[in-house]
């Protein structure tokens, strides 16, 4: 009897050791979350292409080539390009995704779909990974070393209506690399058909993950889709892949059946590549209804650096009481940040960091850091205009309101002529080696070409003929 109670305790005390809890789900980390999938164990066929003068690379979405019904594009593209040394780029392609873009900014052509990380790459740089807003799927490509582009299978439906932002994290879990995969990868999703309808204001979207495989061919994790409050603009694995994040660009609208005022949430992530049922820690910087009459936060851009430090561009839209935004009433956009704690909870440093002075820097949407991690910029849409700002352990200050400016609209706006006038600059990316800045110009079919020194930039050249005039987004640099 003793023996068999001996038995008992360690089977016990076994399983609790393989099971992963939180407050509302228990995820056993050996059961088997592929599933009847296929695994990818099969060697990979061997890349015999070489790079040539190129040193890197630059993809650039078109989301489309041209309107076809509602929110719907035509078919979406990559457009390859290899980089020298000198940071100038050389077209090498046009790259077809399978897919269709889409325009959920209510036909504007700028920012399409108002997010960042519409295209995103592996820490590897073997995988490029595109949203197609305008199918509901995701595209996986291979980047060969000649950094031309080979796609992976067919597009991977995403179950909801017009992905927009992508996030991968390597895999660690040995069960699941014994299985051929690599990494996971999160999708967010700008809504779910019931509110449709009912535009920006009152959008609530969703996020779901797939395991992205060696061979580069992307399966869904069963039950991996978590329904969101609001309308997701941006979503980003913590450095250390402890965490998910999301931001959001209509927190505290008040036409949002959920009524909520997240900009910010955080998601706890577990090794077999799910994430917990609900947010771990949410926060915003300004709540509906504040003293300051301050527009609420519509937080698009955002990048988790060093000890999990959250670095967040603030347009400021929606006005104060949670009406929808009007050009007049733009206010000066802005950064803010938080730490993740051990916990998930997340920890405020600098709250709402002015990025211009009197309605000069309205349109705060899009960040990168320069190598070092002291210094990020931060891209004004309809100023056309990049700020540099310095960072120190979450502390932020501007540095230069103008590190870079193109043909922007200034002051205040009142109809059209907001986008008429302005170049729209909107995604950006650093590249690899940390010496180069490539803006996309979103109403232009451009881009700029900048190279970094110290906290500030030198224009080297512009890029266009390759991009539509209107509609593009999303943009990556090795």
């Amino acid at each position: 009897m003793k023996t068999l109670k001996t038995i008992s305790l360690f089977i016990l005390v076994f399983s609790i050791s393989f099971i992963s809890c939180d407050r509302d789900e228990v995820i056993e980390e050996t059961a088997d979350p592929i599933g009847e999938e296929i695994t990818e164990l099969e060697e990979e066929e061997e890349d015999k292409t070489s790079p040539g003068k190129f040193v890197g690379a630059v993809y650039a979405m078109s989301n489309g080539s041209g309107q076809i019904d509602g929110n719907v594009q035509g078919a979406n593209s990559i457009v390859a390009y290899g980089r020298e040394t000198n940071g100038k780029l050389t077209n090498i392609g046009t790259f077809a995704t399978g897919g269709n873009g889409g325009d959920y900014d209510g036909g504007e052509g700028l920012d399409p779909l108002i997010s960042a990380y519409a295209v995103t790459k592996t820490d590897d740089n073997k995988n490029l990974l595109v949203v197609n807003a305008g199918s509901n799927t995701i595209t996986s490509f291979k980047i060969l070393k000649n950094y031309k582009l080979k796609r992976i299978g067919r597009p991977v439906s995403t179950g909801a209506i017009g992905p927009n932002s992508i996030a991968y994290t390597p895999v660690t879990n040995p069960f699941l690399l014994k299985r051929g995969v690599k990494g996971v990868v999160y999708v967010s999703n700008i809504t779910r058909p019931e509110f449709l309808d009912q535009g920006e204001p009152a959008q609530q979207g969703t996020i779901t993950g797939y395991y992205l495989f060696k061979k580069g061919f992307l399966r869904p994790i069963r039950r991996s889709t978590r329904r969101l409050a609001n309308r997701p603009s941006a979503i980003q694995f913590s450095p250390d892949g402890r965490f998910l994040a999301v931001t959001s660009i209509n927190s505290g609208s008040a036409a949002l059946a959920s009524r909520n005022e997240d900009e910010l949430v955080v998601y706890r992530t577990f090794t077999n590549g799910r994430v917990s049922n609900r947010p771990v820690s949410r926060a915003t910087s300004t709540l509906r209804g504040n003293s300051e009459n301050r527009n609420l936060p519509s937080a698009i851009g955002f990048q988790i650096v060093g000890d999990n430090y959250v670095v967040v561009t603030e347009a400021r839209e929606f006005q104060a009481d949670g009406t929808p935004p009007a050009f007049p009433a733009l206010q000066d956009g802005s950064v803010s940040t938080w730490k993740i704690g051990r916990n998930g909870k997340l920890i405020p440093i600098n709250l709402d960091v002015r990025s211009g002075v009197n309605n000069t820097g309205r349109t705060a949407c899009w960040l990168d850091f320069t190598a070092d991690g002291k210094t990020f910029f931060v891209s004004n849409a309809i100023e056309a205009g990049l700020a540099s700002f310095s960072f120190d352990d979450g502390q932020v200050s501007l540095i230069n309101q103008t590190a870079a400016q193109g043909t922007g609209t200034l002051g205040a706006t009142t109809g059209p002529e907001a986008f008429a006038n302005t170049d729209g600059w909107i995604d950006l990316w650093i590249s690899d080696d940390g010496q180069f800045l490539y803006q996309l110009f979103g109403l232009d079919g451009t881009i700029g070409v900048y190279r970094i020194n110290g906290q500030s930039l030198e224009f080297i050249e512009e890029i266009t003929g390759d991009l539509p005039d209107t509609n593009t987004q999303g943009i990556v640099a090795i």
